[in-house]
């Protein structure tokens, strides 16, 4: 299969128990999730962009500031915070039919275009070899399980870190995948996923109060 048609998703809930309407709250004059739209939308190879969400403020201000992006208003049955992501996924693959979709979150405001068209192209190139795309990142420190054993290193051996052989944490900042892999597996991940690599500081991922602050202070610095 050649993959020509690559649809963005983005799911976004209205509420948030840890950081309260972080998704549309202000970052540095902008409401959050319009980074990520901004992103997406700077990216050539990405045919659709789309976001599934029941808020009323993000509808809003999407159908206000970015028209270009459609809107699906979430169901009823796929709004309890229960619900797995990958199911409301399965339901919005099948409103537009793509070769590959692309998932990602507003929570993720640092993440830059040139890191999603490298992961693009990367699967791409690898493809059918590889059939799905994960993001990762790299973890050189001496680890422990709860039961006080050494995970990546023997600690008879003083290693330096960056000698460490690395460990890498799924960072669920970015997500390639078929509609067949999501619906035959109920997960993202196909039986060949391809691990891509990022710059931690582009994964910052808005999950707590201090995360929203620490984002706040790296973009500001940015500027």
């Amino acid at each position: 299969m050649k993959i020509e048609k690559i649809v963005a998703l983005v799911p976004m809930r209205h509420d948030s128990k840890r950081v309260p309407g972080k998704n549309y709250r202000l970052m540095c004059g902008k409401p959050l999730y319009a980074y990520i739209i901004e992103t997406l939308l700077a990216c050539p190879e990405i045919s659709q962009v789309m976001v599934d969400t029941d808020s009323p403020d993000i509808q809003e201000g999407l159908a206000r500031d970015y028209p270009q992006v459609k809107v699906i208003v979430r169901p009823d049955h796929l709004r309890a915070d229960t619900t797995p992501t990958n199911e409301i996924l399965i339901h919005d693959t099948g409103l537009v039919s793509a070769d590959l979709y692309l998932q990602t979150h507003s929570t993720n405001p640092l993440l830059k275009p040139a890191t999603i068209s490298s992961a693009i192209t990367r699967l791409r190139d690898l493809y059918p070899e590889y059939d799905s795309l994960f993001t990762v990142t790299r973890l050189q420190t001496r680890l422990w399980d709860q039961l006080g054993r050494a995970i990546n290193h023997n600690p008879a051996v003083l290693l330096r870190t960056q000698d460490l052989p690395p460990i890498y944490e799924e960072n669920s900042c970015l997500y390639l995948f078929t509609r067949e892999t999501l619906v035959t597996r109920r997960n993202r991940l196909g039986e060949r996923p391809l691990m891509f690599e990022m710059d931690p500081f582009e994964a910052i991922d808005i999950d707590e109060e201090i995360d929203f602050t620490i984002a706040e202070t790296m973009m500001e610095h940015q500027k």
